[in-house]
């Protein structure tokens, strides 16, 4: 498959004679509206655009990497536009302010936000360019806008019989003044939101016409592969260059900061040129730690350090002490692979005086940071292209693949695509990091009386800074970049947010206790860390809900029951929690050889409660049926909430049967996917998803789906084998 450089450059441009709808929407303040008589158009603000030949191209400023941004976003679009989502273009954005993500300051997509955060800004863009349309119709035929209604792209008249195409209603809606706020569809007229729909892109991705970034193809392409350090902190002295460069069209092979990269003609001469390295390696300041140091580690610094209170009601210690029921537990978690699909990669172009990137990225415009660090470039030289992503889970929302890609193209100063192997995506990623957990809890007569939760572990913030804190200053020059990164850090939760993804989900804690102590044992043994599908949820989602059953047992009461007496002031949570239990038949027996186990949590602003009902079968772990039960407010396309619960569910299975990244002496040990094992097919259970009816504004969920299904499984393992189980992967 082969797309063309013009190809790409159609993200970025717009047809000649068309209208470009620039709103004064959040995050698009700054950006000026002109019409051009020359060419009949408006200049560009943020999404929309219609041209005089009824093309509609909806500019799509969050990336899709399977989560369904292309179909729910754009059904919002269209919802407020009066035409059918299949009836839009969909193209990717281009790297400008007017699309950050507002609530990270950031051109990212993360954090389950992007329906939340689009929720308003683009129905007003929709609404806003459909009324234009109508007070032009209205002008032509002299009629009141209000008596005037729209149907597919078209105005209908009053006399229900003429009509005009907005294409022909282009020209003259740059004329039309909305005065005051714009109003949007109610409930009771939507067409697109709220129903069942398939993918707009399905048919795309289903015949291989989605261009992905490791599909990119440009003239005089060659192929770049990176080896790097075997521990991380690892430096490449020499190797045999001479040796290498001799082989079969090996193009160049030079030394990074990164480790060895070698330039071919092709992908597989390059690959066969690596495999013939030779790489002597300087290891002084390379991490040399196995999986029982980290945790050595982590014990130490938490018998050191106490951890900066995040949360304190009452007077948890007073408590504790005293309680006649002091229970206490230790949860461990590994560090985790992402295992996308599309293994990293970038391909990127050097020439004129700028460079162009094609990339798979959750965040454009770190990428350009990333790009423009190792060149004579700055940020605004470098052209991010955005392709579709091949799964994210967080991992492409660390640019160092793109960094790789830029530095060798600026060497060699034509196009080259860098691809990392499926070894080199598991043993040189980002991890989820190890975390681990002490509780406690006092129970008095089987009340709860107390909870104590000591999380230790590093922050994410503290690496991804790097790129972070440049990309919200662009115009900073690169011998800033350093200070930037370190000056946020200092400033963290108090010039800028504060780096929550160790303690979220923890300081969130439902439960009605009366006396509640959180806090956060700061520390990093050094391997490199990035978000990981549900974050700071995904660990404290295992310790807090297994750390609830614990609890239940030892009040000697049922683990739905216990959990529903402490969420009397928590409606939400409780309807979640009793419809998964319902639906899952929680209190009908269940089938020899079988246990059921629950869990609720709440994450990203949407609430989940779980039911997973599992045997242990021929020495191995079998999981026979999830029953979900979701609130995420209000519902644009179910079909896309389900999707998302289910592979929230499934990835979450993954990470408590099989997840776990293992160092020696610093080395990551698994390789591949036949030591980093994914759920089989054969292995996925029944799954059910019930979707709360809600009218509140949209929530996250690509993540939430994540958190309860661990602590579910262990605790249905743990019904039905009386031993409970602390550490991560799951055990049968």
């Amino acid at each position: 498959m082969a797309m063309n450089r013009r190809d790409f450059l159609k993200v970025s441009t717009s047809a000649s004679g068309g209208l470009l709808l620039a709103l004064n929407l959040p995050g698009c303040a700054s950006v000026q509206t002109g019409y051009e008589p020359e060419t009949g158009e408006w200049k560009p603000n943020a999404w929309l655009e219609l041209t005089r030949d009824n093309d509609i191209i909806f500019t799509l400023d969050r990336v899709e990497m399977g989560q369904g941004t292309y179909t729910g976003l754009t059904t919002l679009i269209a919802e407020e536009l009066d035409v059918a989502p299949e009836a839009i273009r969909v193209e990717f954005a281009p790297v400008a302010p007017e699309y950050r993500n507002p609530l990270f300051g950031l051109q990212l997509t993360g954090g389950s936000t992007s329906v939340a955060s689009s929720w308003q800004p683009l129905r007003e863009a929709g609404a806003s360019a459909r009324l234009m349309l109508v007070m032009a119709a209205a002008r032509v035929w002299r009629v009141e806008p209000g008596q005037c209604k729209t149907e597919g792209g078209y105005v209908r008249h009053p006399n229900g019989l003429d009509s005009m195409p907005y294409g022909k209603l282009v020209e003259l809606a740059d004329k039309e003044v909305i005065r005051g706020d714009v109003p949007l569809k109610p409930r009771s007229q939507w067409k697109y939101i709220g129903r069942q729909a398939g993918r707009l892109d399905a048919e795309a991705k289903s015949t291989g016409q989605a261009m992905y970034g490791i599909d990119v193809e440009l003239p005089d392409m060659v192929y770049a592969v990176m080896t790097r350090s075997p521990r991380y902190g690892g430096l490449a002295v020499s190797f045999n260059r001479d040796q290498v460069r001799a082989m079969p069209g090996v193009l160049d092979a030079f030394i990074t900061e990164r480790g060895v990269a070698v330039v071919a003609d092709r992908y597989w001469r390059a690959r066969k040129a690596q495999e013939a390295l030779a790489v002597e390696w300087d290891f002084s300041e390379a991490v040399g730690l196995s999986n029982p140091d980290v945790f050595k580690h982590y014990r130490q610094a938490a018998g050191e350090d106490p951890g900066e209170d995040e949360r304190v009601d009452g007077d948890p210690e007073a408590v504790l002490e005293k309680g006649s029921t002091l229970v206490e537990a230790e949860y461990e978690q590994p560090y985790l692979a992402h295992a996308t699909m599309e293994p990293m990669n970038a391909t990127a172009w050097y020439r004129d005086g700028g460079m162009e990137v094609w990339a798979p990225t959750q965040a454009p415009d770190l990428g350009r940071i990333a790009a423009a660090r190792h060149t004579d470039l700055s940020p605004d030289d470098v052209t991010i292209h955005t392709t579709f992503l091949g799964g994210g889970f967080g991992r492409r929302l660390t640019q160092d693949y793109i960094e790789e890609a830029a530095l060798v193209a600026y060497r060699v100063k034509v196009p080259v695509k860098l691809i990392w192997s499926r070894e080199e995506d598991t043993r040189h990623g980002f991890f989820r990091p190890a975390m681990l957990h002490r509780m406690a809890a006092s129970l008095e007569d089987g009340q709860l009386t107390g909870w104590d939760h000591q999380i230790v572990g590093p922050q994410i913030l503290d690496w991804y800074v790097r790129n972070a804190a440049p990309a919200q200053y662009p115009w900073a020059p690169k011998l800033l970049y350093g200070t930037l990164g370190r000056v946020g850090l200092m400033v963290e939760g108090i010039a800028t947010p504060k780096d929550i993804s160790a303690i979220e989900g923890a300081i969130g804690y439902p439960y009605a206790v009366p006396n509640v102590r959180v806090r956060h044992t700061h520390t990093d043994p050094g391997v490199p860390i990035t978000w990981w599908r549900s974050v700071g949820y995904s660990h404290n989602g295992f310790a807090v809900e297994t750390f609830m059953d614990e609890l239940a047992n030892q009040a000697n009461e049922d683990p739905v029951s216990f959990r529903l007496k402490l969420l009397e002031s928590e409606p939400l949570h409780r309807r979640v929690l009793e419809r998964a239990a319902e639906l899952a038949g929680w209190n009908q027996p269940v089938p020899e050889g079988r246990a059921r186990g629950v869990a609720l949590f709440k994450s990203f602003g949407t609430y989940v409660a779980q039911v997973v009902e599992a045997s242990i079968e021929q020495g191995g772990i079998r999981v026979h049926k999830v029953t979900c039960s979701v609130d995420c407010g209000q519902v644009v396309n179910p079909r896309i909430v389900e999707d998302q619960m289910t592979g929230g569910i499934v990835f979450g299975l993954t990470a408590a049967l099989n997840g776990e990244i293992t160092l020696d002496g610093g080395e990551v040990q698994q390789s591949n996917f036949h030591d980093y094992r994914l759920l089989h097919m054969h292995q996925v259970p029944e799954i059910v998803v019930d979707i709360v009816d809600s009218e509140e504004p949209p929530t996250g969920v690509g993540e939430p789906g994540v958190p309860p299904v661990i602590p579910a499984l262990g605790n249905a393992l743990f019904a039905l084998t009386g031993k409970r189980q602390r550490r991560l992967p799951l055990k049968a």
